[in-house]
């Protein structure tokens, strides 16, 4: 019954992954879609989204990473497969779920669930160019504009040698509005004869538990649920074993903070670092009251040494209080 990291563009970034699967356990991660178009890409352009391959495909932690594709070419993305394969990642899997204009303008992701035949035609030449050892999965949502087509690309992914699929449980349209359909992952399950990991508006616990219950998935997905309660994974599974389990404390979700901080500012241009402790801070709002207060006290404040003192001088306050 594995729990895995889901890939979120912007976000679940390699900083995000280390830190996350320290604190939870997190069973593997999936990357951002690399973008395939025309050529094969080099070496430095995959491991700048997964530098993960500098050291046998793993976080820190030792948690496997499955480097995601995106494109529409079948040929190119064989051939940037066979390439990422070559450079040690565990796993290849495919985006047929990204709801980006930009992208679905470009004929990938999500589009190309309008087209099952194209589906199968890019999983089957991915497959095809993959070391049998390599697994290739793919990740869909149940469809572009409505669902009539999401039994004809889970059995097109599947037909064509893919050896699980991922269903986030919602259209391109209904993006990441609630709910989550999960029963449609159930008739998937019944459809296919490959291992469907469930995926969608899993935040606590008891989403788990329904999750499991409705779609009849033993394994699932998790993204922004995991991004607002960073331990939750490993709640969840104490939580299914019946094992105590103390929840992560503020003091050292502030500690997670300054740490992304200071890799951020090793690996980003200065401009953009700012932007992603406030874009985790928004997200930590949803479990963490505390971090309201933090997120209005930064929230304008756009230079890295003062961003800074802040986490730490809030980092200092909760020692303080605990001493």
């Amino acid at each position: 019954m594995k729990i895995v990291l889901a890939p979120m563009e912007g976000l679940v970034d390699p900083i995000m992954r280390d830190l996350l699967t320290r604190v939870s356990e997190i069973d593997y991660c999936v990357t951002e879609f690399v973008r395939v178009s025309e050529r094969v890409l080099p070496a430095h352009l995959f491991k700048k989204t997964c530098p993960e391959l500098h050291h046998g495909g793993k976080t820190a932690a030792g948690v496997p990473v499955h480097v995601q594709l995106l494109g529409s070419d079948p040929q190119m993305m064989a051939l940037n497969a066979a390439k990422v394969a070559r450079l040690g990642a565990p796993a290849v899997d495919l985006n047929f779920g990204c709801p980006s204009k930009g992208v679905n303008a470009n004929r990938g992701g999500a589009i190309l669930l309008e087209t099952p035949n194209e589906v199968h035609d890019i999983v089957s030449a991915v497959r095809k160019a993959v070391p049998k050892d390599v697994p290739v999965t793919a990740k869909m949502r149940l469809g572009y504009k409505d669902k009539s087509l999401y039994l004809d690309n889970a059995a097109a992914i599947a037909d064509a040698g893919a050896c699980q699929v991922t269903v986030h449980a919602r259209t391109k349209v209904e993006g990441y509005k609630p709910p989550a359909h999960w029963e449609y992952i159930s008739r998937i399950r019944e459809y296919v004869k490959i291992p469907v990991v469930a995926n969608g508006e899993i935040w606590t616990f008891y989403d788990y538990q329904r999750c499991r219950e409705v779609s009849g998935c033993e394994d699932v997905m998790i993204g922004r649920g995991q991004i607002s309660q960073p331990d939750l994974v490993k709640v969840i599974k104490a939580q299914r074993d019946g094992a105590p389990v103390e929840p992560i404390r503020w003091v050292e979700i502030v500690g997670l903070l300054l740490d992304h901080m200071e890799q951020s500012t090793q690996r980003m241009l200065p401009g953009y670092v700012h932007g992603r402790i406030k874009q985790w801070l928004h997200h930590l709002k949803r479990c963490f009251p505390e971090a309201v207060t933090l997120f209005n006290q930064v929230k304008v404040i756009k230079d890295i040494d003062l961003l800074r003192t802040a986490l730490l001088d809030e980092q200092a306050r909760l020692k303080a209080l605990n001493s």
